[in-house]
């Protein structure tokens, strides 16, 4: 069964503390949080104190997706605020084996997303150093966009990729995913779905959340 990661920035930020409570109760592992800087992406979400936030209602694991340039700059400041899991995006890293380093050196696992138009080959020389692949299924910046089929072909290649270079590497996806692509996308591989619009604007989200655990 896949690790859902349902993404906060989907949840009612009036009610911050409610839907994190939701989530402490549902049977997702995983809280996936978007830091957009507005330069990166087209749009600005939120920062430190909110995962600081956050991290003190939950027990879960913090799955902190960076869509910042120079990531390498707030390694540092990411963990404190709480982060379990950093993920950087590999177009926005100048210097990615540092960063990568830098992230294992702070104690947590590392991460690298890729944008849809980036090919998975690009990770062959890194693949064995990283612990997460993020696969953008949607341009990053926005919620609710609609899910790019490439993805299905995407992923395959990451199975494969994985698989030759006999890395212990977690393949997540990210974009449009709900209950009408989850168990395809498991079967041919996912390890971690990320789900936002599809859960926080469901009537019962913890319903969402367990379909989605048992695609």
């Amino acid at each position: 069964m896949p690790i859902i990661a349902p993404s906060v920035l989907a949840a009612d930020f009036g009610n911050l503390q409610r839907d994190i409570e939701m989530l402490n109760q549902s049977e997702a592992e995983w809280i996936h949080l978007d830091v957009m800087d507005g330069v990166f992406v087209p749009n600005i979400s939120y920062g430190m104190p909110v995962i600081k936030t956050i991290d003190g209602l939950t027990d879960k694991v913090l799955d902190t997706h960076l869509m910042i340039v120079q990531p390498e700059r707030y390694v540092k400041e990411f963990k404190e605020a709480g982060a379990d899991i950093l993920t950087v995006h590999y177009e926005a890293c100048s210097h990615l084996h540092r960063t990568v380093q830098a992230i294992k050196d702070e104690g947590m696992k590392a991460g690298v997303a890729l944008n849809p138009h980036t090919p998975i080959e690009l990770l062959e020389d890194i693949i064995r150093d990283i612990d997460l692949l993020l696969i953008m299924s949607v341009n990053p910046g926005f919620g609710g966009q609609k899910f790019i089929r490439n993805t299905y072909e995407k992923l395959v290649r990451a199975s494969e990729l994985i698989d030759r270079k006999n890395a212990e590497v977690l393949i997540e996806i990210d974009g449009g995913v709900g209950l009408g692509n989850a168990e395809q996308l498991t079967q041919l591989g996912a390890d971690v779905l990320v789900a936002g619009n599809s859960v926080f604007s469901a009537h019962n989200p913890l319903e969402i959340i367990s379909e989605l655990k048992n695609s």
